[in-house]
């Protein structure tokens, strides 16, 4: 047996089926805590996690200093001054925060998360088709760190490894949190970081997390994060569906009708049923539109 396959053989099963009943009722659309048995991994210790940060191309890893307000300009986010190695290795004390992209790409942590994914298969196929463009991403903050308000495009599950933080997750389409520009611009290349405004708090929701803890995350449900008083690892395993494919497309759609003057359409809770619309979208980007 490999390294690899011991790695992967520790930890047989992710989600034990009281998790997997709980994501089953709320997929795709609510945020739900969950659990998960990836605590103690031996390819999630810091050491380890260092040492694949070095190996990994530049383009995938991004690393600053952690306390930041949560409306943060993507511009005015601060460098630590340090390595990425050094960054991790001294993350208790040195006020940062990292994330490691795509370490799907590393064969060992693409089988962790192929294995924990497989458990939830059967429960997305169901409800949106196939899982499409699976990552995963590391997340390491060091105490008291905050990662800002923002949006992803992935459905995502967050598990806490290490330590303790709060993610407090907003209703995804509330057009006052994400107006309907924002969606398009973000859908066009614009970055994740959202406009905060403190009225905004008590439209979400908080999730306390501890190490064996996991939340799912609906796609574009804005979050923001607050890490506890100690060093925390988290692991976020994310794929996309016909479904988060469909809402991009539509409001790319509806970018380039803006763009022309012409009046923009809804994009609804059933994207991928809006199927004229996808094609009239794909048509005019063929053409160069």
């Amino acid at each position: 047996m490999t390294s690899m396959d011991s790695a992967i053989a520790h930890h047989p099963a992710t989600f034990p089926q009281t998790a997997r009943a709980a994501f089953a009722k709320a997929y795709p659309d609510q945020p739900v805590k969950l659990s998960h048995d990836l605590v103690g991994h031996s390819l999630l210790t810091l050491d380890a996690l260092a040492t694949l940060a070095e190996r990994m191309p530049a383009a995938s890893v991004e690393y600053n200093l952690g306390k930041l307000p949560l409306g943060v300009r993507p511009e005015d986010t601060p460098s630590n001054g340090l390595t990425l190695g050094e960054t991790i290795r001294t993350i208790e004390t040195n006020g940062s925060w990292a994330v490691l992209k795509n370490v799907e790409r590393d064969p060992a942590y693409g089988a962790l998360l192929d294995a924990a994914l497989a458990e939830l298969e059967p429960i997305v196929v169901a409800q949106t088709g196939p899982m499409l463009h699976r990552e995963a991403f590391i997340f390491l903050s060091s105490p008291g760190s905050v990662t800002p308000f923002h949006m992803d495009p992935e459905h995502n599950i967050l598990l806490q490894i290490i330590g303790n933080k709060t993610m407090m997750i907003f209703p995804a389409r509330d057009e006052v949190l994400v107006p309907a520009q924002k969606s398009e611009d973000f859908h066009g290349g614009g970055h994740r970081n959202l406009e905060w405004q403190d009225g905004f708090k008590a439209r979400g929701t908080p999730f306390p997390l501890a190490p064996g803890d996991a939340v799912h995350v609906p796609v574009k449900a804005p979050h923001f994060v607050e890490n506890g008083p100690a060093v925390s690892v988290s692991l976020s395993v994310t794929w996309r569906s016909d479904r988060s494919v469909a809402e991009g497309e539509l409001h790319s759609f509806n970018a380039l009708l803006r763009k022309r003057g012409l009046p923009t359409g809804a994009v609804s809770d059933r994207p991928e049923r809006q199927g004229l619309r996808r094609l009239v979208y794909r048509i005019m980007r063929k053409l160069g539109a």
